[in-house]
């Protein structure tokens, strides 16, 4: 049995499928501004240290590839 979620989700699919891919790139940056700004809110800092943040964390227990490290220029 399909929810009112369900119907409402299918929905929203086919709306965002429906629009130009610049429309989809615009909606997609324009979501993730959002959830910066409400991010930052929450958190009581600035927009620029919630990015600051966000970025440092997406680094986290990631190790550079040896392809990334092979590319890079040697000090």
């Amino acid at each position: 049995m399909r929810s009112v979620a369900d119907d409402l989700r299918a929905q929203t699919v086919s709306r965002v499928l429906s629009l130009p891919l610049a429309e989809r790139i615009a909606l997609a940056l324009s979501l993730g501004d959002d959830d910066l700004d409400l991010y930052a809110r929450v958190s009581g800092i600035q927009r620029a240290e919630a990015l600051q943040r966000l970025r440092a964390r997406r680094c986290d227990g990631r190790q550079a590839s040896v392809a990334s490290l092979a590319l890079s220029p040697r000090r």
